[in-house]
């Protein structure tokens, strides 16, 4: 139960972080959030919970097509908030776009 709360706490850690750094520069935050923290993370909880390194290469393979339509949200946010769009409906058009992205690469590469 103490090595699931470790896991939980960095995980919020590095969340909260990034909110706190992008507060004083969005320039930083955005490094640190671009960071493939969460899955050097994962790799690793999963490496001391399985030894399954086939497992991790998987996840890894997995990961990369699933950065693509990830892609489109990050595309689409900032172009709906510059065209004077509401932040409630940008993020709400971003994520659908995102979403059918992700239906879209998943039925594409049969993951």
């Amino acid at each position: 139960m103490v090595y699931y709360i470790t896991k939980v706490c960095i995980t919020a850690v590095i969340v909260v972080l990034v909110a706190e750094i992008s507060k004083r520069s969005t320039f930083f935050g955005a490094v640190l959030a671009s960071l493939p923290l969460i899955s050097i993370l994962a790799f690793i909880w999963l490496y001391i919970d399985t030894k399954d390194t086939e497992r991790i290469a998987e996840l890894s393979t997995q990961i990369l097509w699933l950065v693509i339509p990830s892609l489109l949200f990050f595309v689409l946010l900032p172009v709906l908030l510059k065209l004077n769009y509401s932040f409630s409906l940008s993020m709400t058009l971003a994520t659908i776009c995102m979403l059918v992205g992700y239906g879209m690469i998943i039925y594409i590469v049969k993951l």
